[in-house]
């Protein structure tokens, strides 16, 4: 029962931060987006002022008065510094970083500001991730990373920033959670690898694609210098035949040498573990400086070795199945 209530409650303060503080690529902290609070450490200074009151007016004693109204003033001083230490403060997101899910990626944000206010103790966090502390020096920009680990593939939304400050004293707890309209291209969890070995280098084929020689086929490859050792039954006669000298043939199989990171090579397995072991043998392929293409149902990628042509397979990878293929930053 408790839980239902805590959800319900949750779900309504979702809507109502929404309507309140939309998503937006830049926000500007403001008395609409900050809330303040005294901490639990200014609850304890109520208290303590409340009992020096009480002391100060049992006891008429003057000096206990002097002391509940100096504590009553740098209370009420804490309220107006820990505002201004984030009002009028520029938030954006300037970039980030693509990665893969269950892996960390960065998120990096720009902090402008109109004047130059040094602004201290400022404690960033995407929801469910580690706090950063940071301090902004009084110039007018300032940066800052945060780590986000996705759970998911696909462009994922990190959801609301979560800025809070103690500012100067730490009686007042000023905070904001604003949307930031973040949208974070993740790849699937890479799994596997692929090994493979060749025995001779890449050479260019007659109709243009690339193929790879192996010895021990039926196709004549060519002649070379006849070497004690070679077996009678490889000997070109016919050009010894006609004095031309004596010369061992070969013969081989040629196989093209572009690969595919094909679906169907993965029977069996569900949706994401098809794609992370596809992912897997991407990354494996990519050294090896191979052309390599990409089928999905649906989906053919001719294979290439560019840069662009990763950036393509691992997006088409990310979002397969997906119905949000949004722009991300």
């Amino acid at each position: 029962m408790i839980s239902r209530f805590r959800q319900f409650f949750q779900h309504l303060y979702a809507r109502w931060l929404a309507h309140r503080m939309p998503p937006a690529r830049q926000v500007k902290l403001n008395t609409r987006s900050l809330f303040i609070f005294p901490s639990k450490a200014g609850f304890s200074f109520l208290l303590l002022i409340l009992l020096c009151w009480l002391v100060a007016t049992n006891y008429e004693n003057n000096l206990v008065f002097g002391i509940t109204c100096l504590l009553t003033a740098i209370f009420v001083v804490a309220i107006l510094h820990s505002f201004a230490n984030l009002s009028g403060l520029n938030i954006s997101c300037s970039r980030v970083s693509a990665g893969y899910a269950g892996h960390p990626l960065t998120i990096e944000l720009v902090f402008h500001q109109s004047g130059k206010r040094l602004r201290e103790s400022l404690i960033l966090a995407f929801a469910g991730h580690e706090p950063v502390a940071i301090g902004i020096a009084a110039t007018q920009e300032a940066r800052a990373k945060l780590g986000f680990v996705p759970a998911s593939r696909g462009l994922i939304d990190p959801g609301r920033l979560h800025v809070e400050s103690l500012y100067p004293l730490g009686l007042f707890k000023v905070w904001t959670q604003i949307d930031l309209d973040i949208r974070c291209l993740v790849y699937p969890s890479p799994q596997t690898a692929l090994n493979r070995q060749t025995t001779v280098s890449p050479v260019d084929g007659d109709d243009g694609l690339i193929v790879q020689v192996f010895e021990g086929g039926e196709d004549f490859t060519g002649l070379s210098d006849y070497r004690p050792g070679d077996s009678p039954k490889r000997i070109a006669w016919k050009q010894f035949a006609r004095e031309q000298g004596l010369y061992t043939k070969h013969y081989g199989s040629a196989q093209d040498e572009r690969l595919w990171l094909d679906w169907d090579a993965f029977p069996g397995l569900d949706t994401e573990a098809r794609l992370s072991r596809l992912c897997g043998l991407l990354l494996s392929i990519v050294p090896l400086d191979v052309p390599y293409g990409l089928k999905l149902p649906g989906l053919t990628i001719a294979p290439n070795t560019t840069d662009s042509h990763r950036l393509q397979v691992l997006r088409e990878l990310a979002l397969f199945g997906l119905s949000d293929r949004g722009g991300e930053r």
